[in-house]
């Protein structure tokens, strides 16, 4: 039996006379033809659109960037001889439509356009990543992230503190968001202070509030950040910070279960789920008389380790497509893609920054990208295809090869497996016995 041809649906925004007549064309061909103003374009769903561009639309163009970014498509711009002269139709053409057409139609080019589109934005969709989750979601689907996920849902249930280890940039504090999130306390408050980030001489404050007239310039009551959650989850980041003398009022705070408020004498009970974050090494701390002991039992009743991004092999091209969606709305410009050359980079570069460092730099590539992909020096990277490596016996050889030719196509094909073992040119069972073999999902 021959299969039909998949349906392909177009999209005729604010249709003119031109557009209505070559509609019939259009379906003969075998296209699903609907038209609306742009007002209502937002609901419709489609896999091309037409849209025909006019002075006001640049003017205002908030609409059609709205439109584009959220249709997940390809869009061509329809011009006549008006709007072609208008100033920085060229720049704004370019950024956000696959292709333009004046009028009157070719309509033979006008179908091997809408032709060439069509398959653009197949080839796009199986890219692009949609996240319906809450923007603090851990993402991902290496195997290290996976295996944070599962742990994660044993913890957050518990009322016990957590010490959240990792190197800076690996998501802590949306570990503990999602701690937050996933527990019993999820619709009271989450409060997070970073330890290191305020004045030592304003910290005690901060953390336990204060009374009027307590020092000098308080002139009201202050709740202090632990109060303020209060039925809810404590996050302190960056807990290796904290003052000596701090860290005796929060350990008594840790036993007790009250506070008392800097000039105030009262006690204050107070219900939260501490958790706590850091990425130096506490146990080096206690040896130097840098951090107490005791506090670091307290906080350390349950444990999570944030992994590197260089380990989550697989998720560096997921996440940098949904940080190129993220920061489109900020930025102004269209997402994009990356280049074959900038997925390479990606993959060679350590990542020191990890997760943070991949947001900055997607950040970046996004205001300086010129093409309608991001390369690699958009994302301040050169791509090297020769590292040295250390020398070993064939074997050690062969097996840093396998490893690396597994690491590069899932970072390049994450979202399709049986593409990435066609690629490497194995079966799909002997593609998932190597990822084993390698320890890499």
């Amino acid at each position: 039996m021959i299969e039909a041809p998949a349906l392909r649906r177009l999209l005729v925004v604010d249709p003119c006379d031109d557009c209505h007549r070559l509609l019939p064309g259009l379906r003969a061909v075998g296209w699903d033809v609907d038209s609306c103003t742009l007002e209502n374009a937002t609901e419709r769903t489609c896999d091309v659109g037409l849209l025909r561009l006019q002075p006001f639309h640049l003017e205002r163009p908030e609409a059609v960037k709205e439109l584009i970014t959220h249709s997940g498509t390809e869009w061509i711009a329809v011009l006549n001889q008006e709007v072609l002269r208008l100033q920085n139709v060229g720049d704004f053409v370019c950024e956000w439509f696959f292709d333009f057409h004046t009028l009157p139609f070719d309509v033979s080019r006008v179908q091997v356009t809408l032709g060439r589109a069509f398959g653009m934005a197949r080839l796009r969709g199986q890219g692009t990543v949609h996240i319906d989750q809450p923007e603090h979601e851990l993402l991902g689907d290496s195997k290290p992230i996976r295996e944070l996920r599962k742990l994660l849902s044993k913890l957050a249930p518990t009322e016990s503190p957590v010490l959240i280890r990792g190197e800076s940039g690996t998501g802590k504090e949306l570990v503990a968001r999602t701690l937050h999130r996933q527990s019993q306390r999820h619709s009271k408050p989450f409060v997070a202070i970073n330890c290191g980030a305020i004045p030592e001489h304003l910290i005690q404050s901060e953390l336990f509030g204060h009374e009027k007239g307590a020092f000098t310039g308080a002139h009201q009551r202050k709740v202090g950040r632990i109060e303020a959650a209060n039925g809810g989850t404590l996050f302190l980041d960056e807990i290796g910070d904290l003052p000596l003398e701090l860290q005796a009022n929060l350990l008594r705070f840790l036993q007790e279960k009250h506070i008392e408020r800097v000039g105030g004498h009262q006690p204050i009970p107070v219900d939260v789920r501490v958790l706590a974050a850091t990425n130096v090494d506490l146990e080096a701390a206690i040896e130097k008389k840098g951090f107490r002991e005791d506090l670091y039992y307290r906080l350390n009743v349950l444990q999570v380790i944030t992994v590197p991004l260089r380990e989550r092999h697989g998720d560096l091209s997921m996440l940098a497509n949904h940080f190129s969606h993220f920061y489109s709305h900020e930025t102004g410009r269209r997402p994009r893609s990356f280049s074959e050359d900038a997925l390479i980079a990606m993959g060679k570069h350590d990542w020191p920054g990890n997760v943070r460092e991949l947001a900055n730099r997607v950040r970046r590539g996004l205001v300086l990208a010129e093409g309608r992909q991001i390369e690699a020096r958009d994302l301040g990277l050169i791509s090297q295809h020769g590292f040295a490596t250390p020398m070993g016996t064939l074997e050690d050889y062969k097996t840093r090869a396998e490893r690396q030719a597994l690491c590069d196509v899932l970072n390049r094909h994450s979202d399709n497996l049986s593409v990435a073992a066609r690629v490497l040119g194995v079966s799909r069972p002997t593609f998932y016995r190597l990822l084993h073999k390698h320890q890499i999902r």
